[in-house]
C-alpha cells in the first residue's frame, strides 16, 4: 500500500475529556475512517450529488457521526474536489494517492496519521443512511474479544432470489459467531430446497454487510498477508483474511443499510429524504 498523504488542519477529532461521552469515547480509542473515491462506474461523482441540499459524503459523515464510541471521523479522499467538499461540511480529511486499489487501502493510509487509535472502523462513503448504532455494534465485538482481528456485520435473509444472487455476498458463521466463510454462492447450499428455510431462527442464511473494524496492528500489517487465491476466486477480500488464519467476528443487524449504486439508489434516498424532512416539520 502507498500513497502520498495530505491533511488538512483537523485531520483527527478528538472527544472532549470534560463530559462523561468524551471519557467513554476517549476509554474505547476507537476511530472512523470513510474511505471516498470520486470515480463511480455506475453513477459518476455519485459522493457530490447533493439534490437534498447535502452532499451523499455529508450525509455518510452526518450519520456515522452519530455513533458515541469512536473518538472522531477522517475522510480518506483521491483527489481535492472531494477534500474541499469535506473542508467545506466541517470534517476532517487525508488526501490519499488516487491509484490506490480499495478503501481498505485509503483506511491504511489514513490510519498511519493516527495514535492512541486500538480499532478503525471503515464506513463506505456510499452509505448516507448508516445506523451508529451499527458502527458501536462492531467496535464492540473487538472489545468483547481480544483475540479477534476484525469485525462485521451481517444480516438474516429473508427472500430467495437474495441466497442465489451472486451480488449478495452471503457469510456463513460459527456457533461463537466467528466467520467460517464468505462467498457469492449460496452458503449453506440448500440441496434440498425448503422454503421454510428462509424463516428459521436463528436465520440459516446471512447477508454479509461491508461494514469493517479492524484492530490498529492488523490494518497496520494487513499488505504483508499472502495472496489469497479464494479471495481471487471470488474476488471478495475478507477472504484473504481468512485464508490466513486471522478471526473475524460477525454481529447480526436487522437490515442492511441502503447504499447508493445507482440513479435509482439516489433517487430513492432523495424521496426517503425529504419525507423524513416533511415528517419532522409537521
Amino acid at each position: 500500500m502507498s500513497a502520498l498523504p495530505q491533511t488538512n488542519s483537523r485531520s483527527v477529532n478528538q472527544a472532549s475529556p470534560a463530559s462523561p461521552a468524551g471519557k467513554l469515547k476517549l476509554r474505547c480509542r476507537s476511530q472512523i475512517v470513510i474511505p471516498a473515491r470520486l470515480s463511480s462506474s455506475r453513477l459518476p461523482e455519485k459522493l457530490l450529488l447533493r439534490e437534498t441540499g447535502k452532499s451523499v459524503l455529508q450525509h455518510t459523515h452526518e450519520a456515522a457521526s452519530s455513533a458515541a464510541l469512536p473518538v472522531g471521523i477522517t475522510v480518506a479522499v483521491d483527489c481535492i474536489q472531494l477534500a474541499d467538499e469535506v473542508t467545506a461540511f466541517g470534517g476532517n480529511y487525508v488526501l490519499t494517492d488516487p491509484e490506490l486499489p480499495s478503501g481498505t487501502d485509503r483506511a491504511f493510509v489514513a490510519a498511519k496519521q493516527f495514535s492512541n487509535v486500538e480499532i478503525v472502523v471503515n464506513v463506505q462513503g456510499d452509505e448516507p443512511e448508516i445506523d451508529g448504532a451499527a458502527i458501536d455494534q462492531v467496535i464492540e465485538l473487538l472489545q468483547t474479544d481480544p483475540s479477534a482481528d476484525v469485525a462485521t456485520l451481517a444480516t438474516p435473509i429473508r427472500e430467495q432470489e437474495k441466497v442465489f444472487d451472486p451480488a449478495c455476498v452471503k457469510v456463513v458463521r460459527g456457533h461463537d459467531n466467528e466467520a467460517l466463510y464468505f462467498s457469492r454462492s449460496p452458503v449453506p447450499f440448500p440441496r434440498d430446497w425448503k422454503p421454510e428455510m428462509l424463516q428459521e431462527e436463528p436465520p440459516l442464511f446471512l447477508q454479509h454487510i461491508g461494514l469493517y473494524a479492524y484492530r490498529y496492528d492488523f490494518l497496520m500489517h494487513l499488505h504483508e498477508l499472502s495472496a489469497s487465491p479464494l479471495e481471487d476466486t471470488e474476488k471478495l477480500e475478507q477472504l484473504r483474511f481468512l485464508q490466513a488464519g486471522k478471526k473475524i467476528k460477525v454481529g447480526l443487524v436487522d437490515e442492511a443499510p441502503k447504499g447508493i449504486d445507482t440513479q435509482a439508489d439516489y433517487d430513492a434516498f432523495v424521496l426517503r429524504h425529504s419525507m423524513q424532512a416533511r415528517g419532522a416539520s409537521q
